[in-house]
């Protein structure tokens, strides 16, 4: 594990970067597209909006002071119920870091700062829907399948 990661909050002004890195992983994933359809700067004024309001929340990981990873939370309320738990849910997205700094301790520590937060703030359960790449980090920080949750996709 590297010892020169560094794993802080992200800040509004962290937000050209992280729509760089947003881009950077959506290319990823979409091996052999063309050039983005939408432009990054739409990321950039999304991503500063809604960390400078705090409806999300997102923590990034450096190694010799450039970001090379991050992973987004946002809490989800939950509807007041007169017999159980009203505590927040968290929906986690967008974790990424670099090909050049996987499977060195950066998705750990990202994911151990976000779960440091979500037992902090209250949180009851944190939700993701991982890809097949990130799905074993995600078992091994304690992430469990789930019986409950359901999903219908809508289409476009």
């Amino acid at each position: 594990m590297s010892t020169d990661l560094v794993v802080r909050p992200a800040r509004p002004a962290d937000a050209g970067a992280l729509a760089e890195l947003r881009w950077t992983f959506k290319q990823e994933d979409h091996d052999g597209t063309p050039a983005p359809a939408r432009p990054r700067e739409e990321a950039e004024r999304w991503i500063h909006d809604r960390l400078g309001d705090g409806r999300w929340l997102a923590w990034v990981v450096e190694t010799e002071g450039e970001i090379c990873g991050h992973v987004f939370l946002c809490p989800v309320e939950r509807v007041p119920d007169p017999y159980g738990d009203n505590s927040p849910i968290g929906y986690v997205t967008n974790f990424f870091v670099l090909p050049s700094q996987r499977n060195r301790g950066a998705g750990a520590r990202l994911l151990e700062a976000l779960k440091g937060h979500a037992h902090g703030a209250g949180l009851d359960t944190l939700i993701v829907w991982p890809s097949e790449r990130s799905s074993p980090l995600y078992r091994r920080t304690g992430f469990q399948p789930s019986d409950e949750l359901l999903e219908l996709p809508l289409g476009a």
